[in-house]
């Protein structure tokens, strides 16, 4: 179906950053399938741990127990702020999960007028009716109405603004810590923590969706953590698979104590395939020193990317994010820059506001930071005003 302005070039093989055109042409994955690829291609431990469990079982559905998805529950209990998980396919899968709880939570709690959400300018949540509402962008919705109700949107990052949008029918903020496609927009200092008390004084839920920014792609496990403050309800996809589709919501007890048997489900979610991905994932993410190589490479490449700026006024206006979450706010329009970086062998991905996005594979080195910074050097001279 024509959704997709797909490039000109279909690949054949990946090895680590790397991916392989039918042409024989070699290109540096900046991209990592949008965030996907945590450990780049065919790492040989996601490869020998998949390959085991094709050979076992594939999938049996949630009507039995699986171990596998047990032991990825226990492991990101034990490393974030949750009592419990729920498996999905996606990312949206997982913020219509957590949208349906947010809601749930306060008609269980006697409070069932309070069924309406919080979320921000320039947020993106996904492609279903409800987190398209949920998001900001109307061109994404448009033809697509009568859209659901039930959505109070806020400035991001304006904390009086979120705090005279709460009236007696909230029930829960929904918020992205950094958002990913609205041009890798940080929230500000302090404002988490202000969502939090705010929460609490309300007696509101706070959802975030670290689709993008979890599993260690801003140097935590995930970012809310780089805050003073915990959520009631995070959730998780994209690199959580490292390319195998998967999705995640966590909850503390609290939100949790929403959902009985039969309030939601999933056929294909956390199956035994997906399972044994996402623990290869945490096996390599979690080990000493991973999260802070990923803090490394991010100095090495804002380095570069300063200097760049400096060699060639005209083409980076700013630099943002947070690890390897990385945005190039670009004075040439993004979609020349992305097209010229694949030209340069370079791949990368547009965000909203004139934004590149750099986000490698998590265990990149500094020899691919120097080949990425080089090329986007060249097309700083090719394309800088």
């Amino acid at each position: 179906m024509p959704t997709y302005a797909r490039a000109d070039l279909a690949f054949e093989k990946g090895v680590g950053p790397y991916l392989f055109a039918q042409d024989g042409r070699r290109f540096l994955d900046f991209g990592s399938g949008i965030a996907v690829n945590t450990l780049g291609h065919s790492h040989p431990h996601l490869v020998k741990e998949l390959t085991e469990q094709v050979g076992k079982l594939w999938h049996t559905s949630n009507l039995y127990q699986m171990p596998g998805q047990q032991k990825l529950a226990e492991r990101l209990i034990a490393h974030s702020f949750a009592d419990t998980v729920f498996f999905c396919n996606s990312g949206a899968e997982a913020n219509e999960a957590g949208i349906k709880m947010l809601r749930r939570y306060q008609h269980v709690s006697g409070h069932a007028q309070k069924n309406r959400i919080l979320v921000a300018t320039n947020a993106f949540h996904g492609r279903t009716l409800g987190t398209l509402t949920a998001g900001y962008s109307e061109k994404y919705r448009e033809g697509f109405g009568p859209m659901p109700d039930g959505f109070d949107r806020v400035a991001f990052g304006n904390l009086n603004e979120l705090r005279n949008g709460i009236t007696e029918n909230t029930g829960g903020i929904l918020l992205e810590p950094i958002q990913g496609e609205g041009g890798i927009c940080k929230a500000p200092d302090g404002y988490l923590e202000g969502v939090r008390k705010a929460a609490d004084e309300f007696g509101l839920l706070v959802m975030f969706d670290e689709v993008q920014t979890g599993i260690g792609r801003t140097g935590k496990l995930f970012c809310y953590e780089w805050s003073d403050m915990q959520p009631d309800i995070v959730s998780s996809a994209k690199g959580l698979g490292g390319g195998f589709p998967i999705g995640a919501l966590l909850a503390n007890e609290k939100a949790a104590s929403a959902f009985s048997p039969g309030m939601h489900g999933t056929t294909f979610g956390g199956n035994q395939l997906a399972t044994a991905a996402a623990n290869a994932v945490l096996d390599e993410v979690l080990k000493p020193g991973f999260l802070d190589h990923v803090l490394e490479m991010s100095g090495l490449i804002r380095d570069g990317l300063d200097a760049i700026a400096r060699k060639h006024p005209g083409f980076i206006d700013e630099v943002r994010g947070k690890g390897l979450l990385l945005g190039m706010k670009t004075v040439p329009n993004n979609g020349d820059v992305v097209a010229k970086l694949r030209e340069l062998n370079l791949l990368t991905v547009p965000a909203g506001d004139n934004v590149v996005r750099l986000i490698p594979p998590l265990n990149i080195t500094k020899t691919h930071v120097d080949e990425a910074l080089t090329a986007i050097d060249a097309c700083a001279a090719a394309l800088a005003s």
